[in-house]
């Protein structure tokens, strides 16, 4: 995304509604270099944004940003509707006046899954290590045929993409050789996210995890990174919350998985340039707009870079929560 002058630096924070579900978006932005106007680019994409969902901005924003902003279709945020969790989340402790809840509160620790929901879960993680190893078509079949879920998931997915198919999909293999290796790796990795509907992380669980792997890919393609590159920082931030949903050490997780040393050295040691994309969108999520901007200096970007990868990084996120029907306009 060009810019034609100094951008103000932004961040997207996906609020839950009562329910733990993802609901909107509030944007929280650091001084420019000069006065704070933003780019061109940057301001139409903020405005297709708003059309997608419930967008909003805090009453101490810089006045003309707050301005653009309300112009676009932004909405000012009642300070009294805003409700920060770290800790698990119960609708019953929500003061009465919240509507917007935002922090941490779906990376604490998961509670025990049932049977079922666990085992879904596992066996989504099983096809993520078959599809990573390569593994021949017929096998990922067979292990996919054994849940309905998943299988359903698929046929939808595959049939509603189109992907210039004119009949309807109606095997497993059909629908797998028509998506493709990539698209099924990426697919698997947030049916990961979206496999248990009982668990109240879920839904904010997936859209944290969306924006972080299509940010990094993003951000790896703003690099000048090859397109293999590019993949694995997508597998990278897909990745990087897996422990969070399992409540397991994450080496113990990526332990069988078949993936190359940089991603591995990115996830567990923030090592390389994918750890260090890695660390700057973790630095993003925390709210630290000084030590970001330093980041994005350091990795030779601008905040126009970094506002147009975490813009559209939102965007793709919004899909995502659609096609797995986790996403409420609230």
């Amino acid at each position: 995304m060009n810019c034609s002058s100094p951008a103000p630096l932004l961040v997207l924070r996906v609020l839950a509604d009562r329910r733990g579900v993802p609901s909107g978006l509030l944007i929280e932005a650091a001084a420019a270099a000069d006065d704070g106007a933003a780019a061109p680019a940057v301001v139409a994409a903020l405005a297709a944004l708003c059309q997608e969902f419930p967008c909003l901005y805090r009453s101490g924003l810089d006045a003309r940003l707050a301005g653009l902003l309300r112009d676009l279709g932004w909405t000012e945020l009642a300070a009294p509707s805003l409700f920060r969790a770290d800790e698990r989340l119960s609708a019953a402790l929500l003061p009465s006046e919240a509507r917007w809840i935002d922090g941490d509160w779906c990376m604490a620790a998961p509670a025990k899954e049932p049977a079922r929901q666990a085992a879904s879960r596992s066996l989504a993680l099983q096809l993520v290590q078959l599809v990573a190893a390569d593994a021949d078509t017929h096998e990922i079949e067979a292990l996919l045929r054994l849940d309905p879920t998943l299988s359903y998931q698929l046929l939808r997915l595959v049939n509603s993409l189109g992907m210039g198919v004119v009949r309807r999909i109606t095997s497993f293999g059909q629908a797998l050789l028509i998506l493709g290796r990539q698209q099924l790796r990426r697919w698997l990795n947030l049916m990961l996210f979206a496999a248990n509907k009982d668990d109240i992380r879920s839904p904010m669980l997936l859209a944290r995890v969306s924006v972080r792997a299509r940010a990094l890919e993003l951000l790896a393609r703003t690099r000048g990174l090859d397109k293999l590159t590019q993949e694995q920082a997508f597998m990278t931030g897909m990745f990087s919350l897996l422990g969070v949903l399992f409540g397991m050490p994450l080496p113990a997780i990526l332990a069988p998985l078949s993936i190359s040393d940089a991603v591995q050295g990115a996830l567990l040691r923030r090592d390389g340039e994918l750890g260090a994309l890695l660390d700057l969108v973790e630095c993003a999520e925390r709210g630290e707009p000084d030590a970001l901007a330093v980041r994005i200096g350091a990795l030779q970007m601008t905040p126009c870079d970094f506002n147009g990868a975490i813009i559209e990084a939102n965007h793709w996120m919004l899909g995502a929560l659609r096609d797995s029907g986790a996403r409420h306009h609230g």
